[in-house]
């Protein structure tokens, strides 16, 4: 449900000023809202290049059909499993609970040990493995006490609630730490490899290094190797010069699409080729050096700080934190086919993860209890959209 329709009454109150000026909803818990904005920031302009299949109409529209699940604890990865329901982890508290979809059922499947979080480290990204229906094995990104470092666990949902999780192998670590500036968004792709977005923790040096695995886009084996074929020899990285990547999501063409942070002027989404520099520090979103790979579209910060991306109905779509909103930019080829689109805006909070659920559906968590929040009633939440 909107956050207006659950806030105390000094919420109610605003609401009911903003409706002078930009309208307000205040629908009740589970009732259905439809936008159909334009909206425009700035995008690199309709250009094909490779696209296949209809390029999506300039317009599009997003549904929120139900609350799944509320009172979610710093909620960051989401990972649908196959069997049904939703793997949630808890960025502060360092746990992974299991979301049932139909019922909105939490059950805590266990605590990742070494979780050490401060700021905006702590339990991130979440994966399952290529072979889940046989190993059950469920990949996590967490901050340490030294580092952020990937583990991979046994998820066992016939074991009692809270020891559900196995011991956690560490296929990598080493992977820079800070206060903020983690990265932490990892996905398998369709080629089987794990790729994994990192941030360079304020020290806007490790960007541009090749050696150091900060601010970068990595591939890995499952086992934790750099991948064969990998643009810089026997070397994790994929892609470099980026300040903090969050999220990452591959079009129906297998091409991989990301999303940053910048720092005071334009966040990005970038459509990622290996072994690009995609410029930070020397550039922050469009630049006049070609030897920087540009951003397909670009955001003030105050309008997105984006997190976690998706695919669906042939445009990628974009949470975003400060900007509480959820973006929607229609792909012709690696160019936006139109200008981004902006719906949500103010209604749910800070949004920090999308995933694609199939078709026209989509999995949306919201960000309130992070510390950079103000939580009401139910924050944070799990929605069900339907988008076109």
């Amino acid at each position: 449900m909107p956050r207006q329709a659950v806030r105390p009454a000094l919420a109610l109150a605003a609401c009911a000023a903003l409706l002078l000026t930009a309208g307000c909803s205040s629908g009740k818990d589970n009732q259905p809202a439809t936008e159909k904005t334009p909206s425009g920031q700035e995008s690199s302009g309709a250009s094909s290049s490779g696209s296949s299949g209809a390029v999506p109409p300039a317009e599009g529209s997003v549904r929120v059909v139900r609350t799944v699940t509320e009172n979610l604890k710093s909620p960051w990865g989401l990972a649908p499993l196959p069997e049904g329901g939703l793997l949630v982890s808890s960025r502060d508290e360092g746990t992974i609970t299991r979301v049932d979809t139909d019922t909105g059922k939490k059950t805590e499947a266990g605590s990742v040990p070494g979780v050490a979080p401060a700021g905006e480290g702590g339990l991130l990204g979440l994966a399952l493995s290529p072979d889940y229906a046989s190993d059950h094995m469920v990949y996590a990104y967490f901050t340490t006490a030294s580092d952020n470092r990937i583990a991979r666990m046994i998820y066992d949902e016939k074991k009692p609630a809270g020891e559900q999780l196995g011991a956690p192998d560490t296929v990598f670590k080493g992977i820079p730490k800070g206060t903020n500036h983690n990265g932490g968004r990892i996905a398998f792709g369709p080629d089987g490899l794990l790729y994994v977005g990192t941030g360079e923790t304020y020290h806007t040096e490790l960007a541009q290094d090749r050696k150091s695995t900060g601010g970068k886009i990595l591939r890995l084996t499952p086992e934790g190797q750099p991948a064969p074929g990998n643009p810089f020899g026997d070397s994790p990285v994929y892609s470099y010069g980026h300040r903090n990547v969050q999220g990452l999501a591959w079009d129906t063409d297998k091409r991989l699409w990301a999303s940053e942070f910048g720092q005071d002027t334009w966040d990005e989404l970038n459509n990622i080729v290996a072994g690009d520099d995609y410029g930070w520090p020397d550039a922050e979103g469009r630049s006049d050096d070609s030897k920087y790979h540009d951003p397909i579209a670009q955001w003030h910060t105050s309008d997105a700080s984006p997190s976690g991306i998706a695919y669906a109905k042939g445009s990628i779509w974009m949470a975003g934190l400060k900007g509480e909103r959820l973006w929607r930019v229609p792909l012709d080829g690696t160019k936006a086919a139109h200008d981004p689109q902006a719906f949500l805006k103010g209604k749910y909070g800070r949004l920090r993860t999308v995933v694609a659920a199939g078709g026209d559906k989509l999995w949306l968590v919201t960000s309130e209890t992070d510390s950079r929040g103000t939580p009401g009633k139910g924050d944070d939440r799990i929605l069900e959209l339907k988008v076109s």
